[in-house]
């Protein structure tokens, strides 16, 4: 789009043309002279003169045309050889001729003119909609710089420059550049409006300065150099494509304000419903550990090893019945909250199944929970002390919820591994199988007590590994909790330290 063909061409390659047209109808006449007569070989220098004018530019085809009459003139009126014209008739076909040919070469460069133009405006309107497309799939600031500076390049002889306004309000706009372009820019982003020859501010450069927005809405702004004050249409291309860019600009931005917006909406709802579970889930447990210390310091002497022994167990349970739902509720909001992903090293899941069920016998003194855990299983990048964490809330509910054998089964297929948890207890209804997984959310029909923490925050851990939690209730009724863990392709070499 920076050039047409006939500007493309060598210089000297129009009066060539010129001179190679008049020869090869001179030529021409020359061959017919004792066949044809007068006027047809006349007919022969308008063809040529019709082929120049939709070949060459203007002034070629005038000076083509012009070329033609006085050849014609020269060789074949009488008396040849001469410029002379011995008589009235064809001094009137010569000038007729000459009219006729100019008028062809004007009307042919117009057409020309139009022909490009209109060629011009397709390859622009192609231009706007491959970028549209483009950029309806960007979702960065570098890659709409990068697609805006591309789409300049291709409809502009140049140089042109891309100047986004940087996300960092501290930061240098557009360090790099020349100091009078930045000034450019940063005059027309501060107007809101374009600069250079043609707009009627500041028509003494030799630029375009065009902005990426409005004043309440500026993204940045495009240099655009080596232009031409009457090139309106250039101008209305390269504003068209300045408004596509800004248009992106701007639904980024509300994309990332809406993200900021449900981050902090997210923050404050897991506050406040922290607080609840604090006025609601913790005044209880510490009412009953504050009355059984309070009767022991008070009434100790009084009362008997049995009592006694009662509310220090009380104590115990109470104590550490706040302890499970407060580490939960913490690793729940510094999860959901971390700007990074936790740290994972490469892990083995029979070490992790195996400390978990160790700590877990303290609690399961029928020894319900059973393994089953396949030899040989690949190693997985895993926080180990967060993947624990999920198994042992998964295990505390189904010790919780159910009296039958508990099986904990660990299962390979091709891209991850899987770790099940089922339970023979009552089956989930199907109305709260999902809502389950929220904070603070429990089955109540079941009668236990608790925060309705363990399977909220399984299910993050679950996530920040790249995998999932699910829940599916088994045939013959209990409950079967399932989290995935991707594997890596790659396995570490060497001994792990």
């Amino acid at each position: 789009m920076q050039a047409t063909a006939s500007s493309s061409r060598p210089a000297w390659y129009s009066w060539v043309a010129v001179l190679a047209y008049i020869g090869a109808a001179t030529a021409g006449g020359f061959l017919l002279d004792t066949h044809v007569s007068l006027t047809s070989e006349a007919m022969l220098y308008v063809l040529v003169v019709v082929v120049a004018a939709y070949t060459l530019d203007f002034l070629p085809s005038v000076v083509c045309a012009v070329g033609a009459v006085t050849a014609f003139n020269f060789f074949f009126v009488p008396p040849r050889w001469t410029f002379e014209v011995d008589s009235q008739e064809h001094l009137i076909s010569l000038f007729v001729m000459l009219l006729v040919a100019l008028v062809i070469s004007h009307q042919a460069a117009a057409l020309r003119r139009k022909t490009r133009l209109a060629q011009m405006n397709a390859l622009r309107a192609i231009q706007l909609q491959e970028l549209a497309t483009l950029l309806s799939n960007t979702s960065s600031m570098a890659g709409v710089q990068e697609s805006g500076q591309h789409a300049f390049d291709r409809a502009f002889a140049g140089p042109s420059i891309v100047a986004l306004l940087p996300q960092d309000p501290a930061a240098t706009f557009a360090p790099r550049l020349d100091a009078n372009v930045r000034d450019g820019l940063q005059s027309c982003m501060r107007e809101a409006a374009a600069l250079g020859p043609g707009t009627g501010r500041w028509p003494g450069l030799n630029a375009w300065y065009l902005p990426l927005g409005n004043k309440n809405q500026m993204g940045g702004a495009v240099c655009v150099q080596n232009i031409e004050a009457a090139d309106l249409a250039g101008r209305e291309h390269a504003q068209a494509l300045c408004a596509l860019l800004a248009q992106t600009l701007w639904r980024l931005r509300l994309a990332q304000d809406m993200q900021k917006s449900q981050v902090e909406a997210q923050r404050q709802q897991v506050q406040s419903t922290f607080l609840a579970a604090i006025s609601h889930d913790l005044r209880t447990p510490l009412a009953a550990v504050v009355g059984a210390a309070s009767a022991l310091q008070t009434q100790g002497d009084k009362l008997g090893a049995t009592e006694k022994t009662r509310l220090l167990a009380s104590i115990v349970s109470e104590a550490s019945y706040l302890s499970t739902i407060t580490e939960n509720t913490l690793q729940l909001v510094q999860l959901t909250n971390a700007a990074q992903p936790p740290r994972r090293d490469w892990e083995s899941m029979e070490e992790i199944v195996g400390a978990v069920l160790s700590r877990m016998r303290v609690r399961d003194s029928a020894r319900r929970i059973q393994s089953k855990v396949p030899e040989g299983l690949p190693l997985i990048q895993v926080d180990p002390v967060l993947i624990a964490q999920l198994i042992a809330n998964l295990l505390d509910n189904a010790l919780k919820y159910s009296t039958d054998a508990i099986l904990l089964q660990v299962s390979l297929s091709e891209s991850a591994m899987q770790v099940c948890v089922k339970d023979r207890g009552p089956a989930i209804p199907p109305a709260l199988q999902q809502t389950i997984f929220e904070p603070y959310s429990r089955n109540d029909q079941s009668g236990q007590r608790g925060a309705g923490l363990g399977l909220a925050l399984g299910r993050v851990i679950a996530s920040v590994h790249g995998g999932g939690l699910t829940l599916h209730s088994r045939r013959g009724g209990g409950n079967s909790f399932c989290f995935s863990l991707p594997l890596s392709a790659q396995q570490p070499s060497g001994e792990l330290v």
